[in-house]
């Protein structure tokens, strides 16, 4: 099985800015590139930081009210009043960067980006360096796949390579990510890593074996054919 990786779904040409970059510069780049984070970089292109429209809204948000107006926002921690009084992107930036690799799996981001609570990932290499950002977006492209193709990998890699069925025993349908798989197994207890399996498929939305059978109950109940 092959799945999809980072490098292969990622945005190459990255915006980035300095940590010197003043408050203005960043939100003028923010608008120019119509993107809503930038990485912060050092003078070797390391990643120590991403500044987010979220971390500039806090100024904002936080700003001296006029008399009468309502107030700043209350009871920020410490942490939080110094980024809202920053003036330059390491200020204002949230560090260390949340980052992933180029050869991460789609699954590993996404189950990074859930854990983090976030909806970009900036990606480095093994020192650190720039290489480019995906977002979750570009994670679900891989439920574009076609039909055929997911089908194709079942069939091939999961079912014949992995799991050494004869392909003659099972079917396989495939409809808008949709997997159906009827047919008869060896062994009751095979049931499980079938569903397992075609489920980590790139594109897979769901898998339903219930018109699977078997030749032999190995499970706890035992006995008796199906």
């Amino acid at each position: 099985m092959r799945h999809r990786r980072i490098d292969e779904l990622m945005t190459r040409e990255v915006v980035s800015v300095r940590g010197d970059a003043p408050f203005k510069e960043i939100v003028r780049v923010l608008s120019r590139h119509r993107v809503t984070a930038l990485p912060v970089v050092d003078g070797g292109n390391r990643v120590v930081g991403v500044v987010s429209e979220g971390d500039l809204m806090r100024k904002t948000a936080d700003r001296a009210a006029a008399p009468g107006d309502m107030p700043g926002v209350p009871g920020l921690k410490a942490w939080e009043r110094a980024k809202a009084e920053g003036t330059r992107a390491e200020e204002l930036m949230s560090a260390p960067a949340v980052c992933a690799r180029p050869d991460w799996t789609v699954a590993e981001a996404a189950r990074l980006m859930e854990v983090q609570g976030i909806k970009r990932l900036v990606v480095v290499d093994d020192e650190d360096r720039l290489v480019g950002i995906v977002s979750r977006r570009d994670l679900l492209g891989v439920f574009l796949r076609q039909d055929d193709d997911i089908r194709r990998e079942i069939v091939e890699d999961v079912l014949g390579g992995t799991l050494r069925l004869a392909p003659a025993s099972l079917t396989v349908d495939v409809r808008d990510g949709r997997v159906d798989i009827t047919g008869k197994l060896p062994f009751r207890g095979m049931i499980p890593a079938v569903e397992r399996m075609c489920a980590t498929v790139d594109g897979v939305v769901s898998v339903s074996s219930t018109r699977l059978t078997y030749d032999i109950d190995d499970t706890e109940q035992g006995g008796g054919r199906s």
